[in-house]
């Protein structure tokens, strides 16, 4: 079994620790559709170089107002235009920061959405690569898809991907938002998760949400079980 890398989503709230980013071997930093902004991407940009955190572009559906949790009707052409100008922002912080953004991971619905949809996985897929400037970064995704597949057919690596701090029904689907056990709020339930994916094998990385109650607590429980294993890899993210 490889090494595993702990991602966690950030940037998205006002006061979160400055220790998620030194938890976290990706920062996974909101780009302005769900939340940020331009100080919010310049302060995470800093914070997890200074950390050596490695990057992960987080961009979504454009709707702050739900949170980037809605599917949105939205056009293939409109969607690659969005997800180009948030990873556009998030490049910018970047280079204000002298860190490079090596992954990208996408926010809420639109993760799932592109894992269904091979259009959408192909817009959100040309739309970063536009804002990157071709350079090639990993994108995080569910361990099968159409990002996944996508992704691999342009040259792209894959880091699948497991929640350490949501619950899975029976057969291994994530259980809706609001749906009872869909939330992992402890630290002991968010470690014996991690560790049960773990187990069960197929990823190369494990997400803690950064807004999620007791977020710290959970990422420094994650991380231990990782390490504990020997498999936390490394970080890396440093100033260029």
């Amino acid at each position: 079994m490889g090494p595993i890398d702990l991602n966690i989503d950030l940037g998205e709230l006002e006061g979160e620790p400055d220790e998620l980013y030194s938890l976290a071997t990706v920062a996974n930093i909101a780009c302005g559709g769900h939340a940020g902004d331009a100080g919010s991407m310049a302060r995470a940009a800093s914070v997890a170089g200074r950390a050596g955190a490695r990057i992960a572009a987080h961009p979504s559906y454009p709707d702050r107002h739900r949170f980037g949790r809605v599917s949105l009707p939205i056009a293939a052409g409109d969607l690659r235009d969005s997800v180009r100008a948030q990873c556009a922002a998030l490049r910018e912080a970047a280079e204000g920061a002298r860190v490079r953004i090596s992954a990208l991971k996408l926010h809420g619905a639109l993760y799932h959405d592109a894992a269904r949809d091979p259009e959408l996985a192909e817009a959100v897929l040309d739309g970063a690569s536009a804002a990157l400037g071709g350079a090639l970064f990993t994108v995080v995704g569910p361990p099968s898809g159409a990002l996944a597949e996508v992704a691999r057919a342009l040259g792209l690596a894959y880091a699948r991907e497991g929640f350490a701090d949501r619950g899975y029904d029976g057969a291994g689907r994530l259980l809706p938002r609001g749906a009872p056990g869909a939330l992992l709020t402890s630290a002991a339930a968010c470690a014996a998760q991690a560790a049960r994916l773990v187990d069960a094998g197929g990823f190369e990385t494990l997400c803690v949400h950064g807004d999620t109650p007791g977020a710290l607590e959970n990422a420094r429980a994650v991380r231990a079980a990782l390490e504990a294993r020997g498999l936390l890899a490394a970080r890396g993210g440093g100033p260029r």
